[in-house]
C-alpha cells in the first residue's frame, strides 16, 4: 500500500471512530459545514508520532467540498441558504411560489436566473425558500423588506418485542389505551428519517380500513419504489427530499461503500427500524439470531405511516435543514396527526428562530396546527447540558433501558463463573485459552486497551483475549474484535463501564461485555495461573423484576444548555436493544430485523403512544398531550425502587435525566388534569428568551410586542417548575385543566427538594361543570444562604383516581447576587 493510500485509510478510520463516539466536539461533519463562505479544515487529534501530512488534510478538505485535486476556476462560492418570510401570506401556494421567484429576482437579476438558483418553495406551513446564493447575494435579501433571515444550510445527523409488554401495553389485556384508541386506527404517523423498506410485514396493511378522508399527501415512485405497489392502507405517503444535501454534499451518492436510493427506499435501515418501531404491524415469531424472540408490533399498529426521507446514508446517515424544512412544509399540509423526528444536531445549539436549526422552526409551525412533534435528546450522554430538540413546544425523549437483559456466562478454568452481557449465539467452546497482552517499557498496559490492541499471533492463536476499554464507542470495539480475530483469537472478552446498549461483533465472533471489577478478577486469574482458561457460553434472554430500567449511559441530560428553565428531557421510553424491522441493506439484519440503541429509537415509542392518545382525545393539543405525559410517568421500577441512570458512577435518576420519568400509556390516556399551553404561552416564552420583536412576529404570524421588562420563563405553563438561580425566593404561576370527572377535588403534595421551602396557594383545587380551569402560586424559598447544584423534589395534585406530578428543580445561586452587588 502506498504512504497516500495509507494515509486515507487511517483517515477514513479515524473519522468512522469519531463518528462512533457521538461526541458532537470530535464529529468530523461539523467540519464539513460551510460557515462564512469557507470550509473549516478537518483536524484529527491524538495521531502520536504520525501525524497526517499537511497534503492529505488538504486532500481530505478538497474531497470533502466535492472538488478534485484538480481546480483552476476561482469564482464567487454559491451555497444554499434558507430565506426565511415568516408565517404564510397566501393561501394559494402558486401565487407563494410566485412571490418567493420575484423576490429573489430582484437580487439575482431575473425569474430565470431565480428559477435556477431555487431549490425549495416553502409555502403551506410558512413562508420561505432554499436557494443558492452567494455570501453577498445572500446578504442583499436579509436586507429586503419582509425578509426575517437568511442563513446557511446546515446538516443534521441520525440519533441512533419486550419494550410494549414493559410499558404496559400487551395485546393480552383488554381494558386499556392499545385496544381504547383501536390500536391508533385513523391517525396519522409522519416519520422523518432515511425513509422505509415498504415490503416488510411490519408494514402490511391486512385488517386496515380506507385511507383517513383527511388525508392529502402523496407517494412518489423512484430508484426502486413503485408508489402503486408499495404504497397501501399502512404506507399512505412516501416521499424524499434531498435537494439541500446535494448542494452541499457537491458528490455522487450510492456508492459500493454508501449505497442510497433516490426514492422513499430506505439504504440505512434506521428509517425502517423507527417507522416500525412507532406503527408496525403484528410480526409473530420474530427473533434475532434466536434471541429475544416474540412478538414485533410497534406502539400504534393500525395508525397509518406518511413517510418523509430527509436523510441520506452518507458518513452513517445526513440530513440537510433545508431539506427538513421542506417535509415539514409538506407534512403540514399532507395533513399528519403526529410526526416522529430521530434527529439531531452538534452542540452548541441554534437559538429557536435560527432556521439553521430547521426543526424548532418547522416544529413550531406544524404545533400551531395541532400536531404533536416528538424528537429524541440526542446520545450524548451521560454529560449534563448535552440535551438537543429543546424548544418547548417539542416532545423531547431521553432513553432507558427495560427490564430485559442478555447475559453470558463466562467460566474460568477455577470454576468461577462470571455473567457478561452480549449478543452470542454462535458456536459455543469448551475450555480454551485465555490471555490478556501486556506491553513492555514505560507504558505497559497499553497493550492490552481495547482501543489499541498490540497482539502477538503466537500467543493469541485459538485463545480467547481479555481487554479493557476506556474508548467504548461501537467503532473501536468492533476494531479490536477484528484485530483479534486477524490474529487468530477466538473471542473477546471487554472491561468497560458498564452500560446495557450492547455492541455486536460480526460473523458470530463472541464479543462479551463486562464491567471494570469482574474484568480485574478475570485479569488476575490470568495473571496467578500459569495456563489460564475460559469457557464462553451463549447468551440468554432474561426478562420481568430481576433486571431493573435505566436511563440509558447515551441518553442526553439537561438542563439545557439554551434555556434552563424549560425542563428537557421532557419523557423516557425504551431505547436500548430494540428489536424492529430494518433494511435489508442492513448489516446488522437478521431476518429483515435488528437491534438498534439509541434515543432514535426511544423516540418512535413516544410517537406511537401519541398516536393512540390522539385517537382517544382528538381534540387535546400537543401540549395537553406532552403535560398528559409527563404528568403520569413512572419514576420508579417495578419493584418499586427509584430509577437510576447510567453513568461513571451509576446515580439516582433526576428530572435532567428522564424528565418526568419513563412513559406510561395507560396512565396517560387518564391523567386528571393538563398543564396546557397555546400560542400565547409559546409568545412568553420567546420574549422571555430575548428574541426581538419582529423575528417572534414572523414566526407566530401575528404582531407582537414583547413588554419592557423582560417576562419570566418560569411562569410558561409547563407540566414541571425549573429554577437555574434562586436567590431567595420566587413566586411562579401554573394553571390546570380538568379532563377527568368535571366534579373533582384535588389536593396538593410537595415533595420539598432539600434546603428549600415550597407553598402552593391554593392548597386545594375544587372542579365541576363551570370550573374546568384553575390557576395556582407556587412560592420557593431558600432556607440556606449558599451556592449549590439541584435540589430535587415534585408537586403532586391528587384525588382518589389520579395522581397528577410534576418534577421541581432548583439551584440557589447566592454567590451570584453577591458578585452582581460588588
Amino acid at each position: 500500500m502506498s504512504e497516500l493510500s495509507a494515509h486515507i485509510k487511517i483517515s477514513q478510520i479515524i473519522f468512522y471512530s469519531l463518528l462512533e463516539t457521538g461526541h458532537a466536539t470530535e464529529m468530523l461533519i461539523v467540519q464539513f459545514q460551510c460557515q462564512n463562505n469557507e470550509a473549516k479544515a478537518p483536524t484529527f487529534q491524538n495521531m502520536g508520532s504520525n501525524p497526517l501530512p499537511s497534503f492529505v488534510i488538504v486532500l481530505i478538505l478538497l474531497v470533502l467540498n466535492g472538488q478534485g485535486p484538480m481546480t483552476a476556476k476561482v469564482e464567487a462560492k454559491s451555497t444554499v441558504h434558507i430565506v426565511y418570510l415568516g408565517e404564510r401570506q397566501h393561501d394559494d401556494p402558486k401565487r407563494a411560489t410566485d412571490s418567493h421567484h420575484d423576490l429573489l429576482a430582484t437580487v439575482v437579476g431575473s425569474k430565470e436566473i431565480a428559477s435556477d438558483l431555487m431549490v425549495y418553495s416553502y409555502r403551506h406551513g410558512f413562508s420561505g425558500f432554499a436557494a443558492k446564493l452567494t455570501e453577498s447575494q445572500a446578504q442583499k435579501l436579509s436586507e429586503l423588506p419582509g425578509v426575517v433571515r437568511v442563513i446557511p444550510n446546515t446538516l443534521h445527523r441520525l440519533q441512533t418485542t419486550r419494550s410494549w409488554d414493559f410499558l404496559g401495553l400487551s395485546s393480552h389485556y383488554p381494558n386499556h389505551v392499545l385496544q381504547n384508541s383501536k390500536m391508533g386506527d385513523g391517525v396519522i404517523i409522519g416519520v422523518f428519517d432515511t425513509g422505509i423498506w415498504p415490503e416488510s410485514k411490519a408494514f402490511s396493511d391486512e385488517g386496515l380500513g380506507p385511507i383517513p378522508s383527511y388525508w392529502k399527501g402523496v407517494c412518489k415512485s423512484g430508484d426502486q419504489f413503485n408508489a402503486a405497489t408499495h404504497c397501501n392502507r399502512k404506507i399512505i405517503g412516501a416521499r424524499w427530499f434531498i435537494d439541500g444535501f446535494l448542494a452541499e454534499y457537491g458528490r455522487l451518492l450510492n456508492t459500493s461503500d454508501d449505497p442510497e436510493f433516490l426514492s422513499p427506499r430506505d439504504a440505512n435501515g434506521h428509517g425502517t427500524h423507527t417507522s416500525s418501531t412507532a406503527s408496525g404491524a403484528y410480526v409473530r415469531n420474530v427473533s434475532y439470531r434466536g434471541l429475544l424472540s416474540g412478538t414485533v408490533r410497534g406502539g400504534a399498529p393500525r395508525a397509518r405511516l406518511a413517510i418523509y426521507k430527509v436523510c441520506w446514508n452518507v458518513l452513517g446517515g445526513q440530513c440537510a435543514s433545508a431539506d427538513i424544512l421542506k417535509a415539514f412544509d409538506e407534512a403540514i399540509h399532507d395533513g399528519v396527526d403526529v410526526l416522529s423526528l430521530s434527529i439531531g444536531y452538534s452542540l452548541p445549539l441554534f437559538s429557536d428562530v435560527d432556521e439553521r436549526d430547521g426543526i424548532a422552526t418547522g416544529s413550531f409551525h406544524a404545533v400551531a396546527r395541532g400536531i404533536t412533534v416528538v424528537c429524541g435528546a440526542a446520545n450524548e450522554g451521560p454529560s449534563a447540558q448535552t440535551v438537543q430538540n429543546t424548544a418547548p413546544w417539542i416532545l423531547t425523549v431521553a432513553a432507558s433501558t427495560m427490564d430485559r437483559a442478555l447475559p453470558t456466562p463466562i467460566t474460568l478454568g477455577n470454576n468461577k463463573t462470571f455473567l457478561g452481557q452480549a449478543i452470542f449465539t454462535g458456536k459455543e467452546k469448551g475450555f480454551t485459552g485465555l490471555t490478556y497482552p501486556e506491553g513492555t517499557g514505560l507504558d505497559p498496559t497499553s497493550a492490552g486497551a481495547c482501543q489499541s490492541l498490540s497482539l502477538n499471533s503466537t500467543l493469541v492463536a485459538g485463545k480467547v483475549v481479555l481487554c479493557f476499554a476506556s474508548v467504548t464507542g461501537r467503532v473501536a470495539i468492533r476494531l479490536a474484535a477484528a484485530t483479534v480475530q486477524e490474529a487468530g483469537g477466538i473471542g473477546l472478552i471487554i472491561a468497560k463501564n458498564p452500560r446495557d446498549a450492547l455492541i455486536e461483533c460480526r460473523d458470530g465472533f463472541p464479543c462479551i461485555e463486562v464491567d471494570y471489577e469482574i474484568g480485574t478478577r478475570i485479569l488476575y486469574y490470568i495473571l496467578s495461573t500459569k495456563s489460564p482458561t475460559v469457557k464462553l457460553g451463549h447468551s440468554k434472554t432474561l426478562v420481568g423484576k430481576p433486571v431493573s430500567a435505566k436511563v440509558a449511559f447515551f441518553s442526553s441530560r439537561g438542563p439545557s444548555s439554551i434555556a434552563p428553565e424549560i425542563l428537557k428531557p421532557d419523557i423516557t421510553a425504551p431505547g436500548v436493544n430494540i428489536l424492529a424491522a430494518t433494511s435489508q441493506l442492513d448489516q446488522w439484519m437478521d431476518g429483515g430485523y435488528a437491534i438498534h440503541s439509541g434515543t432514535s429509537m426511544a423516540t418512535p415509542h413516544v410517537s406511537g403512544i401519541v398516536a393512540l392518545l390522539k385517537a382517544i382525545h382528538p381534540d387535546w393539543s400537543p401540549a395537553a398531550i406532552k403535560s398528559a405525559l409527563v404528568t403520569t410517568a413512572r419514576t420508579k421500577d417495578a419493584s418499586g425502587f427509584p430509577l437510576f441512570a447510567e453513568g461513571s458512577p451509576k446515580k439516582l435518576a433526576n428530572p435532567f435525566d428522564f424528565g418526568g420519568g419513563i412513559v406510561n400509556p395507560n396512565g396517560a390516556a387518564d391523567p386528571g388534569l393538563v398543564y396546557d399551553m397555546g400560542l400565547s404561552d409559546y409568545i412568553h416564552y420567546l420574549c422571555a428568551m430575548g428574541y426581538n420583536n419582529s423575528a417572534i412576529s414572523r414566526l407566530t404570524g401575528q404582531s407582537t410586542a414583547c413588554s419592557a421588562e423582560k417576562p419570566s420563563f418560569l411562569d410558561v405553563n409547563l407540566p414541571s417548575i425549573t429554577i437555574s438561580s434562586l436567590r431567595n425566593s420566587v413566586t411562579l404561576t401554573r394553571t390546570v385543566t380538568n379532563v377527568g370527572s368535571p366534579n373533582s377535588i384535588y389536593r396538593a403534595d410537595i415533595e420539598t427538594p432539600t434546603g428549600m421551602t415550597v407553598t402552593v396557594k391554593p392548597h386545594i383545587l375544587v372542579f365541576n361543570s363551570r370550573t374546568k380551569k384553575i390557576s395556582f402560586n407556587v412560592t420557593i424559598c431558600a432556607t440556606k444562604q449558599v451556592n449549590t447544584g439541584y435540589f430535587f423534589g415534585s408537586l403532586t395534585w391528587r384525588n382518589e383516581q389520579n395522581a397528577v406530578r410534576i418534577p421541581l428543580s432548583v439551584k440557589t445561586e447566592i454567590l451570584q447576587s453577591y458578585a452582581d452587588d460588588n
